[in-house]
């Protein structure tokens, strides 16, 4: 860190590579195979550290800032995720923590917490992916239920998921932004049909979901009727500062130091164009690390990460698609080669583990640009909140 730590600070610092350390040694930047990557998501739940962003009160950690950057960083540094993963932790729970009546906050939670009750995102539709608020899903109110028509697109995960949490719209009048309702959907409704949409790394993860009389209790809304985009806004507050990757970056950092040490002979980081645009990328993480630091630690205090958000969400995915990149170029013509059975990575792989999966992480990551909100909505959004424009 960029800061001496206090003695609490530091012998949690301790517990959590220990802890770590049980699973994973030093210096091991390669991801895990799926039985350990099982283990470590069960020993999570055990230690009951899987929601680690959740107030205590709502079954998280409680955890500072600090101790949550730290966690991470000890994480991030060995290739083992932070969480038990998934929308219910990074998305929907955050919300429910914030604006869930109390029956909702006591049936949710808990299938969350366990890894029991999968969840996906129901926000783009055709025609309304970036600018959102055009959004056409209906729901028409009948006594105490709503009754939801329409298609949303690009919701991963859909095919594995047993709720959505879904952006609806209830009324036509006024703003585009107002009769937006935020209900929460089951997905196993006879009236819901998950078609597949294979993505440019080959993979089934992306959905189109259609929706045809679906049936959702009013006591499944989130807020109140037509107040959805102020829940909405919410929940991207939580994505895009979720997608500044700095974690990520690190582990692939490390990657790329890994190969440099397996390689023999001249390899990509002996040129010096190569070494220049590993050297800025490094320069712009540290920078990245730090306003994510500040943001924090600015939350902490009681203060919404407001433009901070979107200024983490753009840089820190551009970070990741050069790492990518260098990823890539440096796995030389090992890299080339992606053989694919059934939408998955065969295990027929050519060349050394490190770099098996590189095309793969270089094209999902071009979809970084456009997932929790375009780039150019970002710089649209620091343009008008920052600079007054």
């Amino acid at each position: 860190m960029h800061r001496a730590l206090s003695a609490s600070d530091a012998a949690f610092n301790a517990d959590v590579r220990a802890f770590v350390g049980r699973f994973r040694n030093p210096g091991e930047v390669i991801p895990p195979d799926p039985a350990l990557l099982a283990r470590w998501k069960q020993a999570l739940i055990a230690a009951n550290w899987q929601a680690y962003k959740w107030p205590k009160a709502h079954g998280g950690t409680g955890w500072s800032p600090v101790w949550k950057y730290l966690w991470e960083r000890a994480c991030g540094e060995v290739a083992l995720p932070p969480d038990i993963g998934g929308m219910g932790i990074h998305m929907i729970g955050p919300i429910l923590c914030g604006f869930g009546t109390a029956d909702q906050r006591a049936r949710y939670p808990p299938g969350i917490l366990d890894g029991s009750v999968a969840w996906c995102q129901g926000y783009s539709e055709p025609g309304a992916g970036s600018d959102l608020a055009s959004l056409r899903t209906a729901a028409a109110r009948e006594g105490d239920v709503y009754r939801i028509n329409g298609e949303k697109i690009w919701t991963s995960e859909a095919q594995y998921a047993d709720r959505m949490f879904c952006l609806t719209r209830t009324s036509s009048s006024g703003k585009k932004q107002a009769g937006i309702t935020f209900l929460l959907l089951d997905m196993h409704d006879s009236g819901i049909t998950v078609t597949p949409i294979i993505g440019l790394d080959g993979r089934h993860s992306l959905n189109r979901v259609t929706l045809d009389d679906v049936i959702v209790p009013v006591q499944d809304r989130i807020g109140e009727e037509g107040q959805g985009w102020t829940v909405a806004k919410g929940l991207l507050t939580h994505e895009r500062t979720g997608l500044a990757f700095v974690a990520e970056s690190r582990r692939k950092l490390g990657v790329l130091h890994h190969a440099l040490r397996m390689r023999e002979g001249h390899t990509p980081f002996d040129d010096a164009v190569f070494k220049a645009k590993l050297d800025g990328v490094n320069v712009e993480l540290e920078a990245l690390e730090t306003t994510e630091l500040r943001t924090l630690a600015e939350t902490a205090e009681g203060q919404a990460p407001g433009v901070q958000s979107s200024l983490l969400k753009l840089k820190g995915t551009l970070i990741v698609q050069r790492l990518t990149e260098l990823l890539v170029e440096a796995s030389g013509w090992f890299g080339l080669p992606y053989p694919m059975v059934d939408h998955e990575p065969s295990q027929d792989r050519i060349g050394p583990g490190w770099c098996q999966d590189e095309m793969q992480q270089y094209l999902i990551a071009r979809s970084a640009s456009i997932a929790g909100g375009s780039n150019e909505v970002q710089r649209n959004i620091m343009a008008k909140q920052v600079l007054g424009l």
